[in-house]
């Protein structure tokens, strides 16, 4: 009964360990490590959330393929990765490029926080006013004027 156990979590083991594992043959270490630094920069489309490089989806294979031919067919590093661009669109990048289509991914976060730092600033400071004369900021003149009266008149009758 062991031998049998120990057989089917070894053959589990085997069948989900099925990563692939890339090949490249480079003509020098500097090109090892542009190949790996631009997989790295580079957003797998279907993990989303995984660079390239570390993801195993057939398409992260695909892009990988893309890169070593690119590099190997001499194009610069930015080339490569305008090329993805260019196919995929911005979302490829991890860190996009600073241009009109991309400024709500660059400057919406910095927006939000100062909105919220703002709004919180002002219910402070409309609470300290209230603390220090309740009456005067939530009652208007004529309001004022009128809770004078109601409170004379109930004075009076309980006279």
């Amino acid at each position: 009964m062991k031998r049998w156990l120990a057989g089917l979590t070894l053959g589990a083991v085997l069948l989900s360990a099925q990563a692939a594992v890339d090949t490249f043959e480079f003509s020098s270490e500097l090109e090892r490590e542009r190949f790996y630094a631009i997989s790295s920069e580079l957003r797998c489309p279907k993990c989303q959330n995984q660079n390239i490089a570390d993801s195993d989806a057939p398409i992260a294979h695909d892009l990988r393929n893309e890169v070593y031919r690119l590099l190997e067919d001499g194009r610069s590093d930015e080339e490569v990765v305008d090329y993805m661009v260019a196919r995929y669109g911005d979302f490829v990048r991890y860190r996009p490029a600073l241009n009109a289509e991309t400024l709500v991914l660059w400057f919406g976060p910095v927006f939000f926080l100062l909105a919220g730092f703002l709004a919180v600033f002002m219910l402070v400071r409309r609470r300290q006013r209230a603390a220090k004369d309740p009456l005067d900021t939530i009652l208007t003149s004529e309001e004022q004027q009128r809770l004078d009266q109601l409170l004379e008149e109930k004075k009076s009758q309980n006279d």
